[in-house]
C-alpha cells in the first residue's frame, strides 16, 4: 500500500454513523456562501508530499471548510491562518488555499488530521477519535523512512497523535507527554512538537499569534532538515 492507495480508502471510510450523517447533511444544506459549490461530503485524507520529513497535524475537517473543499486546511478561517504562515517561511507555493485545484503545493511538509470527517460543533467524541486512529497510523508508518519531525496542533489532537505514533512503532515515553506549546519531546529519531491550534478562538483572542505559529514552524522545519524563510 501507498498513500494514494490509503488516501482512496479514507475517502470512502463509513465508520462513524453521526459524522456520517453530519458531513452528508451540511453537505446537502449548504452555507448560504457556498450555495453553487458542490460539496466534497466526505472523508479528507492527508495533503502533501509523500516523502515529506515535516508532518502537521490538526483536529478535524471544518464542516464549510475540508468538508466543502476535499482538502486539509482549504477554505475557512484556520486554514487562512495556517497556509499564509506556512507561504511566509517557505514551505508553501502561495499564502492562500481556497479549493482543492488552486494550484498550492507544500515543500517537505504533509498536513493530516486524526479524525477525517467534519464532526458537530467541532467537536468528535473520543470513540470517533479511537475508530479513525488506524488511517493515521497507517499514514505514519508510510511517511516514517522521511519523517523527521511533527507539529500537532492542540490538545486533541495531541491526545490522538500520541498513541498512533506509538502503534506506528516510535518509542512514546511514559507517562505520555503533557501537551503545551512549544514543547518538544524526540521519539526515536523524530522530534514532535505542541502548537496551539489555529483555530479562529485561539487566533482572534491572540492566544496564538502569527510570531507563535511562525517560531514553531521555522524550528519544527530546522529540526526536519528543510530550509526556511526568515
Amino acid at each position: 500500500m501507498n498513500l494514494s492507495d490509503l488516501d482512496r480508502g479514507i475517502t470512502g471510510c463509513r465508520a462513524c454513523p453521526r459524522l456520517v450523517a453530519w458531513r452528508e447533511e451540511v453537505a446537502r444544506t449548504k452555507r448560504a456562501a457556498f450555495a453553487d459549490w458542490t460539496y466534497w461530503g466526505r472523508p479528507v485524507p492527508g495533503f502533501g508530499p509523500a516523502d515529506s520529513p515535516l508532518l502537521i497535524i490538526g483536529l478535524a475537517p471544518a464542516a464549510h471548510g475540508a468538508n466543502r473543499t476535499g482538502r486539509m486546511f482549504t477554505g475557512d478561517r484556520s486554514g487562512d491562518v495556517l497556509y499564509e504562515a506556512l507561504y511566509d517561511v517557505g514551505l508553501a507555493s502561495q499564502p492562500t488555499a481556497v479549493s482543492a485545484d488552486d494550484g498550492l503545493e507544500l515543500y517537505g511538509v504533509r498536513i493530516t488530521s486524526p479524525v477525517r470527517c467534519a464532526p458537530p460543533a467541532n467537536k468528535p467524541t473520543p470513540e470517533e477519535r479511537d475508530t479513525c486512529r488506524s488511517w493515521l497510523v497507517d499514514e505514519l508508518t508510510l511517511l516514517r523512512p522521511t519523517l523527521k519531525a511533527a507539529i500537532v496542533l492542540g490538545g486533541f489532537g495531541w491526545q490522538a497523535a500520541l498513541p498512533a505514533f506509538a502503534a506506528a512503532g516510535w518509542a512514546v515515553p511514559r507517562p505520555r507527554p503533557v501537551f503545551g506549546h512549544g514543547v518538544r519531546v524526540p521519539l526515536d529519531g523524530l522530534d514532535l512538537f505542541g502548537c496551539f491550534h489555529v483555530s479562529q478562538r485561539n487566533t482572534f483572542t491572540g492566544k496564538l499569534t502569527p510570531a507563535m505559529l511562525r517560531d514553531v514552524l521555522r524550528t519544527a522545519a530546522g529540526s526536519a532538515g528543510l530550509p526556511v524563510a526568515r
